[in-house]
């Protein structure tokens, strides 16, 4: 049987190939034996949007039921969020989401919540991944059986997410601000929700279509061209967001169609939080996010820490520490008073909040932020390449590292995780292979676009 390994975020695999029925049972054992071990008594699961999403998630519900456990189960699609905010308010011990986020339509995944609302800590997914059996459990109980044992309970999740928006922001001074919003759900399971929160909104993408039309649904410029002209066109939209596939990611456009990356984004989270809502924390990020938040931190006295790469790490952090703001560089972010999670939705309605109580626009709160720490631009490619030339590049960056870019040279080299080569005066390009997909991923960070572009191009023909 196919060794099954959780990677970045969750267990991912090409569906019809890896991802079966079978190898779902497979790693719902494990799940469900390792919940067994700890005593506990409740799961909750849902799906997103993906192609026999409620196939996959009732089979692992079958599998808990088979162990005695409970299942709360989502009827119809939803959001990451949605199922860790259900997992805490359930007191359940587990929350597992059926889904591939951002990643290729082809693919599907499993993905692991605690009971604190955020992404299972590396060491316990370890822990489930030692106990998923190579054998396919069989005599497994019916739907019906579930629900006469009472182990088998249908829950609305969005609902219960829509009221947690509700009590926790002004949605009132959000409604009336007349800003206008241009939304795009990628065909994702945010898009019933930020409906209902913001009905005035005009929106993209918002139907049921499980091949995301070919493209994988990660809220990044080159997949969101559509919405970037959407923007530039219509003088009406100030702002747009975007989510990924379970949106628990989020990509922003200004009035005029340009992109707000994530790191942007972190940082306007820390100006709002810190500076005009007045509270305090740690700041957490990824080694792939801009040094601007290393910045901010330290200009506005509040301690920092830089973590691999993965949400699961950032999440860690906040179960334990005060954190005010965690993110990472491919759009997952969390603020605190919220579970300890990325959320697409929340961080949206959170920049809207901002917007809303200060009267600025988007490009007003951006200069504030270069005010702050300078201004700054961002890339990324992701190299589609053979895995033997892949290898090849990562064994130069390990034993023979690179001295020079081009025109650019190589000052320093940090390896928190991936390569990142420090070129001076706020510059650096950094290469890592992706943890869920068959990319080598390479970013830079330069005071403008071209010079990022530049960089990009000068890393790309160094390296093949």
């Amino acid at each position: 049987m196919t060794k099954i390994k959780f990677g970045t975020d969750g267990w991912r695999a090409i569906i019809a190939q890896d991802y079966t029925v079978d190898n779902v049972k497979r790693v719902s054992e494990g799940t469900a034996l390792w919940l067994k071990n700890k005593k506990g008594r409740q799961v909750v699961i849902g799906h997103d949007c993906r192609f026999a999403g409620e196939l996959f998630a009732m089979t692992s519900a079958q599998v808990f039921a088979a162990h005695g456990i409970k299942v709360y189960l989502a009827k119809g699609y939803v959001s990451t969020p949605m199922v860790s905010l259900g997992t805490v308010k359930t007191k359940s011990e587990i929350g597992v989401v059926i889904t591939a986020s951002h990643n290729p339509p082809s693919y599907n995944g499993y993905k692991l919540k605690s009971s604190l609302g955020g992404p299972m800590i590396p060491s316990e997914v370890t822990e489930v991944e030692d106990l998923v059996p190579d054998a396919v459990p069989h005599n497994l109980p019916s739907v019906k059986d579930m629900e006469e044992m009472g182990l088998l309970e249908y829950i609305d999740l969005e609902d219960m997410y829509i009221q947690h928006v509700e009590a926790n922001f002004d949605m009132d001074a959000i409604r009336n601000s007349n800003i206008g919003v241009g939304y795009d759900a990628m065909y994702g399971a945010g898009q019933r929700a930020m409906l209902k929160l913001l009905p005035g909104i005009t929106a993209l993408h918002c139907d049921d279509n499980p091949g995301f039309k070919g493209q994988a649904p990660e809220p990044i410029h080159r997949n969101l061209t559509e919405l970037s002209e959407l923007m530039a066109n219509n003088p009406d939209l100030k702002v747009g967001i975007a989510n990924d596939g379970d949106a628990d990611r989020i990509g922003m456009y200004d009035a005029s169609g340009n992109f707000v990356d994530s790191h942007h984004i972190l940082l306007l989270l820390l100006l709002y939080m810190h500076k005009y809502k007045k509270q305090n924390g740690k700041v957490v990020f990824t080694f792939s996010v801009t040094d601007k938040m290393k910045k901010m931190a330290e200009k506005f006295g509040l301690p920092y820490e830089i973590t691999k790469i993965g949400f699961k790490y950032i999440a860690e952090i906040m179960a334990n520490e005060d954190v005010i703001v965690g993110g990472e560089e491919s759009g997952g972010l969390a603020v605190k008073g919220h579970i300890p999670e990325r959320d697409g939705i929340w961080i949206g309605i959170m920049v809207l909040e901002f917007m809303a109580k200060t009267g600025k626009t988007l490009e007003d709160l951006i200069q504030e932020v270069y005010d702050e720490v300078g201004s700054f631009s961002f890339d990324r490619d992701d190299l589609h390449i053979l895995e033997s030339q892949k290898q090849a590049v990562i064994n130069n960056c390990e034993n023979n590292p690179y001295k020079s870019f081009g025109d650019y040279t190589v000052e320093s080299l940090e390896t928190v995780d991936g390569y990142k080569f420090n070129l001076g005066d706020e510059k650096w390009v950094m290469i890592r292979p992706s943890g869920t997909e068959p990319v080598l991923r390479v970013y830079a960070q330069a005071p403008d676009a071209k010079e990022v572009r530049a960089m990009l191009d000068a890393a790309r023909s160094t390296i093949l």
